[in-house]
């Protein structure tokens, strides 16, 4: 089948996709240069070093490589949806390590240093996400990586699974963007107003994410860019519209 996109649209892609992942790699490597250069570095101890396992893996997992999980049906679209729905899949699964360690390691942190849990915004919003994201993940494998659901049920999901993954990046944006200034505020409030290089960094930091969003969401959401139907998401098609209109669906 022919590749339906205008060939401007076509050319523009692998130069978008491209700059996503400069954006999201520069959003990342900025917060392991404010965790290591201004904070001390990483460890696995209860001090502040180990909750600055915190932002990076957060960045990394949930904000970086949740967009990049998004993107491979666009970057893939015309492989193997079976291998695509794999490899889509192992990557939320590193996402879910990445943030479970993260999240691990500011509790762990709050508890040797005394600190309360789970009383800021940002604390509320970053778990929500987390939340939602492993509820995401577990729907995902049940009703398409290993469905165990019906089709016509499957059909149904499939709209509601595409927007919560798109909502849940903007949920970690949005949450990375609360972490960013609370860490500012706690840090350096009494300099921050004075341009500081660390508050500087921080705010830029904070540019790259909302760049990377934007990037993925024009990407994910451009109607020329989405995957071409393949004769199994046609059979679906087929099936769901059977179902809903009446009739039996036709022998494969």
């Amino acid at each position: 089948m022919d590749d339906p996109a205008p060939r401007p649209a076509r050319s523009a892609f692998p130069w978008l996709v491209g700059a996503s992942q400069v954006v999201g790699l520069a959003a990342v490597v900025l917060t392991g240069v404010w965790m290591g250069h201004y904070h001390g570095g990483f460890a696995w101890d209860g001090s502040g070093r180990e909750f600055n396992l915190h932002p990076l893996c957060m960045v990394l997992g949930l904000v970086f490589l949740q967009g990049d999980a998004i993107l491979v049906y666009r970057v893939f679209r015309n492989e193997a949806k079976r291998n695509v729905k794999i490899l889509h899949g192992v990557i939320h699964l590193l996402v879910l390590i990445i943030s479970i360690i993260g999240v691990v390691a500011v509790f762990d942190n709050h508890r040797a240093s005394k600190i309360p849990d789970m009383y800021s915004l940002h604390s509320w919003c970053g778990m929500a996400t987390l939340v939602l994201f492993c509820v995401q993940w577990v729907m995902g494998l049940l009703f398409f990586l290993f469905p165990v659901a019906s089709s016509w049920l499957r059909a149904s999901y499939l709209p509601v699974h595409a927007f919560c993954g798109l909502a849940l990046l903007v949920m970690a944006i949005g949450s990375s963007l609360l972490g960013i200034t609370e860490k500012l505020l706690f840090s350096i409030m009494p300099t921050y107003s004075l341009f500081v290089s660390e508050g500087v960094l921080a705010n830029i930091l904070g540019l790259l994410l909302v760049c990377f969003g934007v990037l993925l969401g024009y990407l994910i959401t451009r109607e020329e860019y989405r995957r071409p139907p393949q004769p199994e998401e046609e059979s679906l098609s087929v099936h769901f519209k059977t179902l809903t209109e009446g009739g039996s669906p036709s022998s494969p």
